[in-house]
């Protein structure tokens, strides 16, 4: 009798979905109770901003992939329920942005979402 394994996190569909500039790609990945937060210059580690749930993120993640900028999947790693991996973006004004995010996962799906991200000035 063989146990049921663990499904696995998608890098293929968040490559996708990153690259593609598919918010609805990318909130597949997402649990119904995840969580992300977001630390940059703006919204610094003292006081990051949180959003919860598929509506807030599925906003955010609307805004971002709207934009007229490319995006694209630098690196994933997958270890378990864990993940991280690093996103370049680049205005076509040549403003670029770097984002790491660090993930926990359940069933495959993001149910935490800590993101770093840095921006020219």
């Amino acid at each position: 009798m063989g146990t049921a394994a663990t499904p696995a996190f998608d890098t293929d569909t968040l490559r996708r979905g990153i690259e593609g500039h598919n918010s609805a790609t990318l909130m597949s990945l997402y649990a119904d109770d995840a969580q992300l937060r977001v630390v940059d210059r703006n919204t610094q580690p003292s006081r990051p901003r949180v959003l919860h749930g598929r509506d807030e993120i599925g906003r955010l993640l609307d805004d971002v992939y709207g934009r007229d900028m490319a995006h694209k999947l630098e690196d994933c790693v997958v270890q378990g329920d864990r993940a991280a991996f690093s996103e370049s973006c680049e205005y076509p004004d040549g403003v670029r942005v770097l984002a790491e995010s660090m993930l926990t996962l359940r069933d495959g799906k993001i149910v935490e979402q800590t993101m770093i991200q840095a921006w020219d000035e």
